[in-house]
């Protein structure tokens, strides 16, 4: 029954892939042309580092599958492809082994194929100090995400109902495994409120995963035989909603959810992220045109995502914190709803030191 839940959710996401909205509040981020601030390609530098961790460049395939042969082939092809391009690359979430350890191979496959690259386990956030153990030795992961899926759970059929444990887990886990502990949501945001309780727990990154993106409300409302919960379908906040909203907190964060190609993550970046990530697209490249289609299409994020910084005159990702931004639509009204102070970010670069801003170590959510 898991395998076959874990096929559905990547029919479904795929159906979304193709049918999607081609606006998010993305598009409510511009960066002010500044003709003259162009540098060099070669002064250019892709590396990110955060909460101990350092990336090759900020861009990661993010937590989608396993569990079934299906999804352990689409598992094997995504790593294949990170290894090709040097992305980070997350599992899916690991419930399904700790149920049948006979399908571990379905996840392991990444290690094997990638054995030289950084890989998150994922588990959630019922799971146990012992479980999250096991999942990061089955896979030699260097880091462990915890996906945080209330609203998934609500509309899922055999969903938990029960979340009252999820923060005492959390802060279980935290303390209790050896690799850096990332909490995730899976695509309806992380709240202000939520980051600075997280920061207390002891976790070291946050992946805001906002809205935008892969809609699993929507996608376990269409497994329900009696499709009821449709008025979900546009639950929560929006990626730069949270990392507007993150202001302030001193832990880093990862962007996800409605990350469309690179001017978004470089949106991203400059909104305060350490890194941005992708699942729904890249799942769709690699169904329709296997590894060499994925491994393609991350080769020319990772060369856009240069040839924009040195446009922009950034020669770190964390540098673009220091460019100028415009914040309008939709995302302003959540901003000035949220009494998030914005006109600031249009003038940021002529000063060396805005707001907690610098070049190499920090961001709007706090330090790297």
């Amino acid at each position: 029954m898991i395998a076959e839940r874990k096929d559905a959710h990547v029919r479904f996401a795929t159906e979304q892939h193709r049918q999607r909205n081609v606006y998010n509040q993305f598009d409510d981020v511009s960066f002010v042309h500044h003709a003259l601030s162009g540098i060099d390609r070669s002064d250019v530098s892709l590396a990110t580092r955060f909460g101990g961790i350092e990336w090759q460049v900020p861009l990661y395939i993010n937590a989608m599958t396993g569990g079934s042969p299906k999804t352990g082939v689409i598992n094997r092809d995504l790593a294949i492809a990170a290894r090709e391009t040097g992305v980070s690359i997350a599992t899916g979430s690991m419930s399904p082994y700790f149920a049948d350890e006979s399908v571990a191979d379905t996840f392991s496959v990444m290690r094997k194929e990638n054995p030289d690259g950084f890989i998150l386990a994922n588990v959630n956030a019922n799971a146990t100090v012992e479980k999250a153990r096991r999942a990061v030795d089955l896979l030699q992961a260097d880091a462990l995400q915890i996906h945080v899926n209330v609203v998934q759970e609500t509309v899922m059929p055999e969903g938990d109902r029960s979340f009252a444990s999820w923060g005492p887990r959390i802060e279980e886990i935290a303390a209790g495994v050896d690799v850096p502990l990332i909490v995730k949501e899976v695509g309806f945001g992380l709240s202000r409120e939520t980051l600075l309780q997280l920061q207390k727990m002891g976790v070291r990154v946050a992946d805001v995963s906002g809205s935008g993106g892969t809609n699993f409300a929507r996608i376990e409302n269409d497994r329900r035989d009696q499709p009821d919960y449709s008025y979900l379908n546009g639950w929560g906040q929006s990626t730069p909603a949270c990392l507007l909203d993150a202001q302030g907190v001193d832990l880093p964060v990862l962007a996800s959810g409605g990350v469309r190609h690179p001017l978004d993550v470089v949106r991203a970046l400059a909104l305060g992220a350490s890194a941005a990530g992708a699942s729904g697209l890249f799942l769709k490249t690699v169904l329709d045109g296997g590894v060499p289609a994925l491994v393609s299409l991350l080769s020319s994020w990772i060369d856009q995502v240069k040839a924009l910084m040195t446009a922009l005159g950034a020669r770190t990702p964390a540098g673009l914190t220091r460019c100028d931004v415009l914040v309008h639509g939709d995302l302003r009204a959540f901003c000035t709803d949220r009494g998030i102070e914005t006109r600031w970010l249009a003038t940021r670069s002529q000063s060396d030191s805005t707001n907690s801003y610098s070049t190499d170590h920090e961001t709007i959510g706090g330090t790297r």
